[in-house]
């Protein structure tokens, strides 16, 4: 079973200055609501690029949806001591495989995709054919391609949601992963004819 993904994205601004580092605000919150539960942090993420100083994510995973799950999240989502919290659930298509944990060193890019509802065997497929060549040419990995649970809004623009998680050696190995003339990034760019709109941002994994 490969289990149920948490995603969530918080912000510790409180108006105050300098903004207090959200990773470090997260953790006691994360230690409490997971205490005695099968819950699992796979990562906490700090920002580098594309994100403010107050911001993390952390990805969650448990052996699947119960009570302890509901009542942790509800903590989470619902901390007080955060200005706001978004939650995604989120279900792994082609990769993380089951037990797959991120390795630490280098960044970690968290790119997320909106794309057509019935497009996603096709984008999948597709990052599937990239990612061996990518993988091969670079000091780059991908942890995990997620499809999020869709939201009333989703399903009225008849769109789904991804989640990209790539560890690159640094943020020069992204950058010379850019190269439009490797067979990787023709794949890639297949993939843009089913994509509405995509964003990324970078990150150091801090905790996991």
């Amino acid at each position: 079973m490969a289990g149920m993904y948490d995603y969530l994205f918080f912000d510790a601004a409180t108006g105050a200055s300098p903004f207090p580092r959200a990773a470090l605000t997260v953790r006691p919150l994360l230690e409490n609501a997971l205490a005695g539960t099968p819950g699992q942090v796979l990562g906490v993420f700090a920002p580098q690029l594309g994100w403010t100083g107050s911001q993390t994510a952390v990805l969650l995973r448990w052996p699947g949806d119960n009570a302890d799950r509901t009542a942790a999240i509800g903590k989470l989502t619902g901390a007080p001591t955060l200005k706001s919290v978004t939650h995604d659930v989120l279900t792994p298509t082609a990769r993380p495989s089951a037990g797959a944990v991120p390795h630490g060193g280098g960044i970690y890019v968290h790119r997320w995709f909106v794309i057509e509802a019935s497009a996603v065997d096709e984008f999948v497929e597709l990052s599937q054919e990239g990612w061996r060549d990518f993988e091969d040419r670079f000091d780059a990995a991908i942890y995990g391609l997620f499809a999020a649970r869709r939201t009333d809004e989703d399903q009225k623009d008849d769109v789904t949601r991804l989640l990209l998680l790539t560890r690159y050696g640094d943020h020069g190995v992204w950058e010379t992963s850019r190269d439009p003339t490797t067979t990787a990034m023709q794949a890639f760019a297949r993939r843009q004819a089913v994509t509405r709109v995509s964003w990324a941002a970078s990150s150091l994994l801090v905790d996991g």
